[in-house]
């Protein structure tokens, strides 16, 4: 256990940063499924701007890499730009 008031206020921010980072990863990869499983090239479209907009944000607040992110925004837009 921690001894510092410090310490133990860093764990339990730590803690909260740690489930909202998981929220926000886990929300972006469902989002990620959703817009690979859909067929419809419309649809497919308006779906990528929300995506690359959310992984835009992970990668800017250093949840997943900036380079992770461009090679999934660059392989969505491959996949949108094939459908028909």
């Amino acid at each position: 256990m921690a001894n510092h008031k410090s310490s133990i206020k860093r764990i339990r921010s730590n803690n909260t940063k740690r489930l909202r980072n998981k929220y926000y990863h886990k929300t972006t990869r469902n989002a990620l499924r959703k817009l690979r499983s859909t067929s419809k090239k419309t649809e497919a479209t308006s779906m990528l701007h929300l995506v690359v907009g959310m992984l835009d944000k992970l990668a800017k607040k250093s949840i997943i890499h900036k380079n992770k992110a461009s090679n999934l925004k660059s392989s969505l837009q491959k996949y949108v730009n094939k459908l028909k």
